[in-house]
């Protein structure tokens, strides 16, 4: 009997809510038995092995695991211990150090959940659909199971809880992206882009971390109505960089600066004796612009355009008004086009003539035999 006394005292003295270490000697499957050097083998009940939901206690641990535990519950023959409430209280001390240095770490999502995502932190972490991307997300079947990066956005150990972020991580990271991609851009400097968003007031491009922005008056030469007559999303197109605030991130860009412009090669298109047709775009006092190709204009000087005398442009032409001149002078360099209504009619008015002499002529007799013709019946 002394011999049976002297065996149980030499069995440590344990106490409810002290921590022990143990080796796992059976894994069942709503219960786990680990030695722990006492007389009787400890029990790990499937609800004190996670924090998370498990269907059985083989998800946590194998035999021969070491673990950590604290004492739940000790009776004479049975002691009852907690995996769950070590690996929480551990849990709590790292995220509250995460949480005030800002630390990114990860950890895998266990649960898909209305809002969101649920992922093992030690304990059951949440991060929020608004939360998960700096996009909208409608379906996160394919979150199940995967990594994230994340970083502890709030903490209430008295409410249990745990709110992490991806999406800070993803804005760290394209933060740090911006600001190196903008340090290596100048003003001037052409460079490619792919077109991330249309507006009402121009086009977004996406320069590699930061988006730079094209006013709608820089999409073209010509007047552009809407962004989407010029460019489509995902577009690769090359822009003008016009100027770069670091300070605010703006980037204005200008995909004009880039293509030909409308004076380019003009004297291919158009030539000293060409007559052109055109619009009358604008009346001054002296003369009238037209243009004659799209964005170029040319001036017909006021004693230009008639072959009577005129006090104003306006007593014969009118805005809008189609009309036909000839070209007198052409230099691309001033941006300069000379044009001329009245030469327009002084040619008609001369083939008229031409054409009235060549009938004659074909006729056989002019006016002057006709009228002598009559002359001699009168003197008969």
């Amino acid at each position: 009997m002394d011999e049976m006394n002297n065996e149980v005292s030499d069995f440590k003295e344990l106490s409810v809510g002290e921590v022990v270490t143990g080796k796992v000697v059976k894994v069942e499957d709503k219960q786990v038995l680990v030695d722990i050097g006492w007389k009787t083998d400890g029990i790990v009940p499937i609800s004190e092995l996670s924090s998370l939901h498990i269907e059985t206690a083989s998800e946590v641990v194998s035999v021969d695991d070491e673990l950590t535990l604290k004492i739940k519950k000790l009776d004479d023959d049975e002691i009852i211990l907690s995996k769950q409430a070590v690996d929480t209280e551990q849990a709590w001390d790292d995220l509250e150090q995460k949480l005030e240095s800002g630390e990114v770490f990860s950890a895998k999502v266990k649960e898909i959940v209305k809002g969101g995502l649920v992922v093992d932190v030690g304990l059951r972490g949440f991060v929020p659909a608004s939360l998960v991307e700096t996009y909208f997300v409608d379906d996160f079947s394919s979150y199940q199971d995967q990594e994230l990066t994340l970083k502890v956005a709030e903490l209430d150990r008295d409410k249990n809880r745990v709110i992490l972020s991806h999406r800070a991580v993803v804005e760290a990271e394209a933060a740090v992206q911006k600001e190196q991609r903008i340090a290596t851009l100048q003003e001037g400097e052409i460079v490619e882009g792919r077109v991330a968003r249309l507006t009402d007031f121009g086009v977004f491009v996406d320069l590699g971390g930061i988006d730079g922005l094209v006013h709608i008056s820089q999409l073209s030469h010509e007047h552009v109505e809407k962004a989407s007559d010029v460019v489509t999303e995902n577009d690769t197109i090359s822009v003008k960089i016009l100027s770069i605030d670091s300070e605010s991130e703006r980037i204005s860009l200008s995909l004009k600066a880039t293509l030909p412009g409308p004076w380019e090669d003009v004297e291919a298109k158009i030539s000293v004796g060409d007559v052109v047709e055109g619009e009358v775009k604008r009346l001054v006092h002296f003369g009238a612009f037209v243009e004659v190709l799209p964005q170029v204009e040319g001036l017909v000087h006021i004693s230009q355009i008639s072959t009577e005398h005129i006090g104003t442009p306006q007593e014969v032409l009118e805005i809008g008004q189609k009309v036909s001149a000839k070209v007198l002078e052409v230099n691309p360099s001033d941006k300069r086009i000379s044009l001329s209504i009245k030469e327009v009619e002084v040619d008609k008015n001369q083939a008229e003539l031409k054409s009235y002499k060549k009938d004659e002529e074909e006729s056989g007799f002019s006016f002057s035999d006709m009228i002598g013709d009559q002359l001699d019946k009168f003197k008969d």
